[in-house]
């Protein structure tokens, strides 16, 4: 089968395409899927690079999410059967043909959902819902900002803060991303390279401040949304899409009762995997009655994934890109 195998750490260039044995058969617990699509996230930059959580050794494929056809399954697998349209999140290995999975990291696929916007889902609506419920506990008509919010994380912030009934401002930079948020939901929206981000939180506040900071950026515009929170309010920390990790003082989260959250969607799988279906069965929902309409800007065939992740690591991309396998 074909797969994309990264063979050194280090740099984009050290990925190439090759021929490799297929997966052996399902084993208890798993799945073997005949992969349509797959989803392409930051993380799969930072794995290849040596800079992620885990770290395995050269070579393997990268990839975290995929959707296709169930081709097999293994011993006491019963929620999903051979045929069957799935989306799965995978520890890595997603940049191939077939692809083995955990059947509790497997979900069904409504009817009418394709392969490509399938494998762009799991990982950005996940990350989005979870910090959003589990972590921030957002209410309705609480005050979201949403940094980095046309990217692969941030639009799916937008929708999923709108669909629990916050208000929603949009930060990013330049004009066209900001008309995605827009069409996405957003009720303002903020182009950092051009406008004081304090400035205009405080006006769109009415002098107050944010409820709840989803940030997957880091940087300069974590340290401006910290000084524009509210009392109690609820800073995530998703990622460091920006390249600097940002220090947060602590007499600032003192005085203004602050809570700031990490959040790595991926380690719930393994820590509490039972919240998993009902988010899933949720996000479905919301998709069905056009509450999310996940937004695909890009699809490649998996030669073209330096070209795919180049996009993503040079913050080019908006919503999500997807490899296809022409399964």
């Amino acid at each position: 089968m074909r797969a994309i195998q990264c063979q050194a750490w280090g740099e984009i260039d050290n990925l190439a395409l090759i021929d490799i044995a297929p997966p052996d058969a399902p084993g208890r617990g798993e799945v073997l899927i005949d992969v349509a699509a797959a989803g392409v996230n930051f993380a799969d930059l930072l794995m290849t690079a040596g800079k992620y959580q885990e770290r395995p050794m050269p070579p393997f494929t990268p990839g975290f999410e995929v959707a296709g056809t169930v081709r097999a399954v293994g011993a006491s697998v019963t929620r999903v059967r051979p045929g069957e349209r799935v989306l799965a999140v995978l520890d890595r290995g997603g940049f191939a043909e077939l692809a083995i999975a955990r059947e509790a990291d497997t979900f069904s696929l409504p009817a009418t959902m394709d392969f490509a916007t399938a494998a762009g889902f799991a990982i950005a609506y996940g990350t989005s819902h979870g910090a959003l419920t589990w972590r921030a506990a957002l209410r309705a008509n609480e005050l979201l900002l949403v940094l980095g919010a046309a990217g692969g994380v941030g639009l799916t912030a937008v929708e999923i803060g709108k669909a629990l009934g916050a208000r929603v401002i949009a930060c990013a930079g330049g004009e066209e991303k900001l008309a995605i948020a827009k069409a996405h939901g957003a009720d303002h929206v903020i182009d950092y390279r051009v406008e004081n981000l304090r400035g205009r939180l405080r006006e769109i506040a009415d002098g107050g401040g944010v409820d709840v900071v989803y940030d997957p950026v880091g940087g300069d515009s974590f340290d401006a949304a910290l000084r524009s929170t509210n009392w109690n309010g609820r800073l995530i920390v998703i990622g460091f899409a920006g390249g600097k990790v940002q220090q947060i003082p602590a007499n600032i989260l003192l005085v203004k009762n602050l809570s700031v959250h990490g959040f790595y969607w991926g380690s719930y799988r393994r820590q509490q995997p039972e919240l998993l279906p009902p988010a899933f069965a949720q996000m479905f929902a919301w998709w069905e009655s056009g509450k999310l309409k996940p937004w695909i800007s890009g699809r490649y065939d998996l030669a073209e994934a330096k070209t795919a992740l180049r996009l993503v690591g040079e913050r080019k991309a908006t919503g999500k890109i997807v490899l296809t396998t022409g399964g």
